[in-house]
């Protein structure tokens, strides 16, 4: 197979699992309803946070209004913290609230736990082609990261 077609192949591939565990996570009752991007904005405040409104726009790839939305939406939903910038009055440090921490922990067990049920399904060779290409796929990524190129 070409290099081209195994792109777009993968491609195809990683974006419909992308959507189909999207679905699985979607908020059953009690959890607040977000969308892919402020979902991941979250996950980006846990994971690198406290961060200002520009470097939570600079890591997600959008514009500063747009993450300031986010950001508001967010806390209003009492997922995220913010605090006076110590270094600029100007600006803000936002934080994940614990609220918004376990929402994340949530969405994470489902999404991991529709994955297991669906691997359990496999043989053993097609369980160990997944796992030699998650290797791949995280090296790939990796290299991505160290050449500043994201992931988180």
């Amino acid at each position: 197979m070409a290099t081209a077609e195994l792109a777009a192949r993968l491609r195809h591939a990683i974006a419909r699992t992308a959507r189909r565990l999207r679905q699985e996570a979607l908020a059953p009752e009690g959890d607040a309803e977000l969308g892919p991007t402020v979902t991941a904005a979250l996950a980006t405040v846990e994971a690198h946070g406290p961060l200002t409104p520009s470097e939570l726009a600079e890591r997600e790839r959008v514009r500063r209004p747009t993450a300031t939305r986010i950001i508001n939406r967010l806390a209003g939903d009492g997922l995220v913290e913010r605090s006076a910038d110590p270094e600029d009055g100007r600006s803000s440090l936002v934080v994940a609230s614990p609220e918004g921490a376990a929402l994340l922990r949530r969405l994470r067990r489902r999404k991991n736990e529709y994955l297991a049920q669906r691997l359990e399904e496999l043989d053993g060779d097609d369980l160990r082609a997944l796992e030699r290409a998650t290797d791949v796929l995280e090296r790939l990524l990796d290299q991505d990261r160290r050449r500043g190129g994201g992931g988180a």
